[in-house]
């Protein structure tokens, strides 16, 4: 235990004193939130540790603190209230939930915003709090919507002046909202209403963009009791009916948690009803001149080996769309995703969320055979892989590898959604899952050099590690190559009956590719990344510059080994080429600006 304590130099470490100690443990709070964590081991990690209501997550000081704050706030809305009426502010004698537009309206206004920071003091004021070492202070509960265990925790002062301390929580609020208002223009009033997606009619007539749930990604009403319970305490006299219940109502949630439903199964059957039928109200709704904007970030994470990869999440979400009688038209990745973002850090997560164009599909759209879905599938997205891995300069990137089986999903799903079924051999109807694997296997297509093919079987089965000889060497013929010329080209390593093949780092920093007579495309890509991780842009811009004609080849083996070191679970060899194809537009830049060298002084 520790007190940190501003210093003439910066923060210092203190032991604690036993004036601290004791004062620390005389805190006596007369409440605390008994409301019970849910049975979600995947979400909520403090239950197994005998952490089982949300009360249990705070310390006793912390619980004061809060209580305490919460209960002033009546005090302040009266105040409020008064200040207003003396100012010469009207007061009609309503609140809020009466529809009220007076100093009693107002003063609640202020209170609800009042409470915001009470809850941001909350998520900054338990005992599941990180210290950051970097910055030194105090790091809020959610990083990622979960509530993790955490065995040692930053306790922060909320009458100070720092990180977790009230002072900076309102002037946080308070620039937020007088940001919004001076980019609002005045004669914009935006609303919002709360509804059942399911029986909703508020959107009759209007052009629709939706953000629905992410299949069973995140507990939204359950972690959302977090801050529920304080807000019940200190808003329920403004809004009694909304904070009536003693946790948020979770039974029509839309999200497929089998802690709720009895099993996995069950839960998916929910979710596929409840969702097919809030997509069939929109598509019922929607404005006949727009099309319906769907935001969809899920990961497909799924794998079968022989067909293609595919997630339950995204099976059951397009099973609904499909249902609920949409069709795709068109897909579009967008940048949304920050990389700072707790998940987001070390992981290959997704850097894009994926906007689906819906349209209705006509009453009278035909049927078609598995063959001739194949055949219209062969058409479209050679043509369409191609558009997202190439770009189109600095206007439109090309689609991360991250990003890539979630963005061919769209011009897949637009040719298999048109049709009112596509038909198997024996006259059923292909499922969603099917599809999505016959537009997955798109993704692992290859066309390269004999001793490229042979180094992507091979790290399919061994990765880097050594096997051996007589296995490559059946491979290598298979492949029409041999171990002895690879291990003349560079790419890998063969003695004592062993062969291993070599990773980035090990590869020469003095290669020229204008005077290697064995140039695999295997080759030239791990030499872009060691560049890339060595010298920057700039200096894979110059081999790139010199690889000539082998540029596009390399950047196609680099989705096609992300796609398989996702799928093989190597998340540190996936970032690599993940990072090669986010920056290949830089790369490209600096390879057309780069200076053309003399012979052998590619490396001066």
């Amino acid at each position: 235990m520790a007190i940190v304590a501003d210093g003439p130099r910066g923060r210092i470490y203190l032991n604690p004193t036993t004036e601290a100690e004791s004062i620390a443990r005389s805190a006596k709070p007369t409440w605390r939130p008994e409301t019970p964590l849910p049975d979600d081991q995947r979400n909520f990690w403090t239950v197994s540790y005998g952490l089982t209501t949300y009360g249990e997550l705070f310390t006793p000081r912390q619980l004061v603190g809060l209580a305490t704050f919460s209960d002033l706030l009546a005090s302040a809305r009266d105040r409020i209230r008064q200040d207003a009426c003396d100012e010469g502010f009207d007061d009609d004698g309503k609140g809020l939930d009466a529809g009220g537009s007076g100093a009693t309206a107002y003063a609640e206004a202020v209170s609800v915003y009042l409470a915001f920071a009470i809850d941001k003091m909350a998520d900054l004021g338990n005992s599941l709090v990180r210290w950051e070492p970097i910055a030194q202070c105090p790091r809020q509960l959610f990083g990622r919507q979960a509530i993790p265990m955490v065995w040692d925790f930053a306790e922060a002062n909320p009458l100070g002046d720092s990180s977790g301390s009230w002072d900076v929580f309102v002037n946080g609020l308070s620039n937020a909202i007088t940001k919004v208002f001076a980019q609002t223009q005045s004669w914009f009033r935006g609303y919002a209403v709360q509804a059942d997606a399911q029986t909703q009619t508020v959107s009759q007539g209007k052009f629709i963009s939706s953000d629905p749930p992410y299949y069973d990604n995140i507990a939204y009403a359950d972690l959302s009791d977090f801050f529920y319970v304080w807000l019940r305490r200190a808003l329920r006299p403004v809004y009694p009916n909304l904070l009536a219940t003693i946790a948020v109502p979770k039974a029509e949630e839309l999200v497929a948690a089998p802690y709720r439903h009895g099993g996995k199964d069950q839960a998916e059957v929910f979710f596929l009803d409840g969702m097919t039928s809030a997509m069939r109200s929109l598509a019922n709704q929607a404005h006949p001149e727009g099309p319906i904007t769907i935001y969809y970030a899920f990961k497909q994470s799924e794998t079968n080996s022989d067909l293609g990869t595919t997630s339950t999440g995204w099976v059951t979400f397009l099973e609904a769309v499909h249902r609920a009688g949409l069709q795709l038209s068109g897909t579009w990745p967008l940048r949304t995703e920050n990389a700072s973002r707790m998940i987001g850090q070390g992981t290959n997560a997704l850097a894009s969320s994926i906007v689906l164009v819906c349209r209705k599909r006509p009453g009278d759209a035909p049927s078609i055979s598995r063959r001739e879905f194949i055949r219209e599938l062969n058409g479209v997205l050679p043509e369409a892989l191609d558009e997202m891995t190439k770009g189109s300069g600095d206007e439109r990137s090309p689609v991360a590898p991250v990003d890539l089986s979630q963005a061919i999903i769209g011009p897949g799903m637009a040719v298999f959604s048109k049709y009112a079924a596509v038909l198997e051999a024996d006259g059923s109807p292909m499922s969603v899952r099917t599809a999505l694997q016959l537009i997955n296997r798109f993704l692992a297509e290859d066309d390269f050099d004999p001793d490229t093919q042979f180094c992507l079987h091979w790290f399919e089965q061994h990765g880097w590690t050594e096997n051996v000889f007589g296995e490559a060497d059946v491979l290598a013929r298979s492949k029409s190559t041999s171990v002895d010329a690879m291990k003349e080209a560079g790419v890998l390593q063969s003695g004592s009956g062993k062969v291993r093949l070599l990773k980035w780092a090990e590869y020469p920093t003095d290669w020229d590719p204008r005077t290697d007579t064995r140039t695999p495309v295997w080759e030239a890509l791990h030499q872009l990344i060691r560049a890339l991780k060595q010298g920057g842009e700039s200096a894979s811009g110059i081999l790139l510059a010199a690889l000539g004609g082998k540029a596009e080849a390399v950047r196609q083996l680099a989705y096609r080994l992300y796609t398989l070191c996702e799928r093989l679970g190597q998340a540190e060899d996936a970032r690599a080429y993940n990072e090669l194809i986010t920056s290949w537009t830089g790369i490209e830049s600096a390879a057309a600006t780069a200076p053309k060298p003399a012979q052998g002084d590619l490396f001066e």
